[in-house]
This record gives structure tokens, sequence and C-alpha cells, in this order.
């Protein structure tokens, strides 16, 4: 009984950083796309902030996900922030529906985790 406890407080230990970190990539997400959205709006100026950003978002995009979603989602971020007109496409939050909405990916760890019942 005392281990069956532990495991279910672990257990919601483990879920609540979960979701934690699956709301806050959402939120990352959410900022980064306004950021990018912003040049959009600054005439003149904007295309040439869309050169600085666009290697940046890149490079956010690959830190937050990993493996070939994120090198896909990458690029895809990366040409949409060089592409004139398409800035107001929000990248990140489309890639983190793709993630965790419909693909269904319930973890944000890419293996098991393993947990040590101590006696």
């Amino acid at each position: 009984m005392k281990h069956l406890l532990r495991y279910e407080v672990v257990s919601k230990i483990l879920k609540t950083h979960v979701m934690n970190t699956k709301y806050k990539l959402l939120r990352k997400g959410v900022l980064y796309d306004l950021i990018g959205m912003i040049s959009y709006f600054i005439p003149v100026v904007g295309p040439f902030l869309d050169l600085i950003w666009a290697p940046i978002a890149a490079s956010q995009m690959t830190k937050m996900y990993s493996g070939t979603k994120g090198k896909v989602a990458s690029v895809l971020v990366f040409l949409e922030e060089l592409s004139p007109g398409l800035d107001l496409i929000p990248t990140f939050t489309l890639t983190w529906l793709y993630v965790f909405v419909w693909k269904g990916k319930k973890s944000i760890f890419s293996e098991p985790v393993e947990v040590e019942i101590l006696k």
C-alpha cells in the first residue's frame, strides 16, 4: 500500500510537470508568433526586421521541439518569416497544435520515464 501511494504521488508530480511544460511551450509559441507578426505592420523597416528574426525564430523552434518535427518546423518558420506577406501565419502555434493536439502527444518526453520506488 505504501509503495502504491508513493507511485501515485510521483505520478501526479510528473503529470503536473508535463502539463506545465506543455502549456509553457504554447505560451512561448504565441509570444514568438506575435513577435514575428509585428514586422508585418511596420512599413519600410518591417521586411528588414524579418531578415534578423527568421534565423532567431528557426533556432527557437529547434530548441522548443526536438527531433524531426523540430527540424521541419524550423525550416518552415525560417521560410515563412523570409517570405513577404506570410508573417500572419502563426507557425509556432500551429506546430504546438500539430505536436500536442492533432498527433495526440500526451507527454513532452521522447522516451519513457523510469520511476524508482523506495522501500
